[in-house]
């Protein structure tokens, strides 16, 4: 009886013996998976939800401070030809998103769905956005237009009399007095540092001037004096009268070249 109870106990034990380490082998291979983590897709912002900039934020004012100084004279600027401008609806891209577009002679620049195009010429790039925004709106839900000035190539000033190198030339950014005589050369033999004038057109359509001490802006007395888009500088030598300006320019027949875009 002892054999046959001892007998027993050694199958038993060899039982077990196979059985657990296979549940353990089987444990290694099949582990217990983790949950799959899945990523979450934002949304794509609204433009129309971004907050509004304040003009007493620190950073707002000085990237504001940095803009005036190169490009204040654009704030109001008026397409022309030759003006480089890109068009951006927000969702759209790239159907209609245009960048790189060259205002032609006729101002009159193609954009998608709009059969006859967009008159550009004369317009701000606000009022620009807002004609293709609601042309668009007939087509497209809730259209969100922005439009840009990428390179400003229809505003000119332009520097004649006692200059090295007199003639037009394309204003792309905001100049000074100073700047625009060393652009044309500089100051020739006999030029009158005290005779200098600026010319340009009032709302009116009426000639304006202001004459233009260079002697006191060298030395700090007064401040320097910035252009805007079809100024005319005139500097003069001794004897030098706006009637003399007036026949030189008349004779020279060279108002249209001076004035650049009528837009």
């Amino acid at each position: 009886m002892r054999a046959v109870k001892l007998l027993k106990s050694t199958l038993v034990l060899m039982i077990c013996g196979l059985v657990f380490p296979g549940a353990v082998l089987a444990q290694e291979k099949d582990p217990i998976k983790e949950p799959e983590k899945i990523a979450k897709v934002e949304k794509m912002p609204d433009p129309a939800d971004t907050p509004e900039p304040k003009d007493d934020d620190p950073e707002v004012a000085e990237a504001k401070k940095v803009t005036n100084t190169y490009t204040n004279y654009l704030e109001d600027y008026k397409l022309g030809p030759n003006d480089v401008i890109s068009v951006e609806v927000f969702g759209q891209c790239p159907d209609y998103c245009k960048t790189g577009i060259t205002v032609p002679p006729t101002a009159r620049i193609n954009y998608p769905l709009i059969r006859e195009g967009v008159f550009v010429g004369g317009k701000t790039t606000f009022q620009i956005q807002d004609e293709i925004t609601k042309k668009l709106d007939e087509y497209i839900i809730d259209p969100k237009v922005t439009v840009t000035l990428d390179k400003a190539g229809s505003a000119h000033y332009s520097v004649m009399g006692k200059v090295i190198a007199p003639g037009p030339r394309i204003m792309d950014r905001r100049i000074t007095i100073n700047e625009a005589i060393i652009g044309a050369g500089g100051l020739a033999k006999n030029a009158s540092r005290k005779k200098v004038f600026i010319a340009r057109f009032n709302a009116q359509g009426f000639y304006e001037r202001q004459a233009v001490d260079l002697v006191a802006i060298e030395r700090g007395k007064i401040p320097t004096i910035f252009l805007k888009p079809g100024d005319q500088v005139i500097v003069g030598s001794k004897g030098f009268t706006w009637d003399k300006f007036f026949d030189y320019l008349g004779r020279a027949g060279a108002a249209r070249i001076l004035f650049g875009s009528p837009f």
